[in-house]
């Protein structure tokens, strides 16, 4: 059994996939965080460590969503901005949650908004 609680996994999990994903401006990071409440979604030029789209579950259109449709149309919303910002290609980072239920609702969001990653 392991010592390590579920918080101290994911961020071990989180570390992981870190050390072999990175962002760059042409083909920015899709960093994912997921609550209880929502879920968050950027993209990110690690080597600058600017930010060229984001998007919250906390904004108007997406907080009287249930939690499926809510990160589905994140993953749209975001898609749009990408573009509006002129990115087409990403690399996804799931922030160390499974490819699962609301993270993979954002992903499958984020490609039919027509970001590639």
């Amino acid at each position: 059994m392991s010592l390590a609680t579920r918080p101290q996994a994911r961020l071990r999990r989180r570390r992981r996939v870190r050390a072999k994903v990175r962002g760059t401006a042409e083909r920015p990071r899709l960093s994912v965080f997921r609550s209880n409440r929502g879920i968050q979604a950027q993209l990110i030029d690690d080597l600058e460590g600017n930010t060229l789209a984001a998007v919250s579950w906390t904004e108007g259109d997406l907080r009287s969503l249930r939690p499926m449709e809510q990160a589905r149309r994140a993953g749209e919303v975001l898609a749009e901005r990408a573009k509006a910002a002129g990115v087409e290609t990403c690399v996804f980072d799931r922030g160390g949650y499974r490819f699962h239920g609301k993270v993979r609702a954002l992903a499958e969001g984020a490609r039919e908004g027509g970001l590639r990653f």
